[in-house]
């Protein structure tokens, strides 16, 4: 069954779930977890977290999947994490760490709530419409088992309609021809991507790819002397987030409105307390 949407309702949905999967990626909970079973390098631990669900996979695959990351920091860290701790070992040590995290960004009551309850049922059902086809990171997700607890079921839902919506925008960066780091400049420009210094420090690019890259997107007229985005450019953007949402309307299309709308109620009251209680750095989105 499938229900006609409001606009960028899916979108929305995403925008609201997706701080409830990403972090973990910043919780000192993950690093101590994987620093517990060998990988203590900040880049080696999120490499091996978001791939392990691909099992021991090489650089080349990391590269490709993740997109946004030199391939020289991939390469330094897999597969060499994986003769640290294999992938099963990685999937543990993530879900006790997603597990304190979510504990103490949301409490105890909270977790143990009726709305989170709601939430994972109601997410877990648009997952159902997810496709492999093409998707490699939710894919491999979708093999994982759905956790018991509702917090982590939650959890497990947002990474799926994460990483589903992240595996089609890819192809859509591609076809619009904007390479890892011209992806990244222009999404900063919008002011909704992250700021250069976290961009440079946790993706391994250097200043001067940086700076290369927004010149290539001058020469396209997409970007202005100011490093801001030129009416082109601007366009260029949301034609990509637009191009995403319509590869990404079937896990929507299949909840429904209704339940849209009252899974992305529930998504941002959780995320707003999330993001109060500290869960994101200060500073890491923006155009400086």
């Amino acid at each position: 069954m499938t229900t006609s949407l409001p606009e960028r309702a899916g979108r929305r949905c995403h925008n609201a779930l997706n701080p409830l999967h990403s972090s973990h990626y910043f919780s000192p909970d993950l690093g101590r977890e994987l620093a517990a079973v060998g990988i203590d390098d900040p880049s080696g631990a999120y490499f091996a977290a978001r791939s392990a669900a691909m099992g021991p996979v090489g650089a080349g695959v990391v590269t490709a999947t993740f997109y946004s990351f030199r391939h020289e920091l991939v390469a330094r860290h897999v597969p060499a994490v994986w003769k640290k701790a294999s992938p099963s070992v990685v999937l543990a040590a993530r879900a006790r760490a997603v597990d304190a995290t979510l504990r103490r960004l949301l409490g105890d009551e909270a977790v143990a709530s009726q709305e989170v309850a709601e939430a994972a049922k109601l997410a877990l059902r648009a997952a159902e419409a997810c496709g492999r086809t093409a998707r490699p990171l939710y894919a491999a997700h979708a093999d994982l088992p759905v956790p018991d607890e509702p917090h982590l079921a939650l959890w497990h839902a947002a990474t799926l309609l994460r990483e589903h919506r992240g595996d089609g925008h890819l192809a859509v960066l591609l076809d619009a021809e904007l390479d890892p780091v011209e992806a990244l400049v222009s999404h900063t420009a919008t002011g909704k991507g992250m700021a250069p210094k976290w961009a440079l420090g946790t993706r391994g690019w250097r200043r001067d790819d940086w700076e290369a890259a927004a010149g290539r997107l001058r020469e396209r007229g997409l970007l202005d002397g100011d490093g801001e985005l030129t009416e082109t450019g601007a366009a260029l953007r949301e034609e990509v987030e637009a191009e995403t949402d319509r590869l990404d309307r079937a896990p929507y299309e299949h909840l429904g409105a209704a339940g849209v709308e009252r899974l992305t109620e529930l998504a941002r009251g959780l995320a707003a307390a999330a993001v109060a209680a500290g869960a994101f750095p200060a500073g890491m989105i923006g155009k400086r």
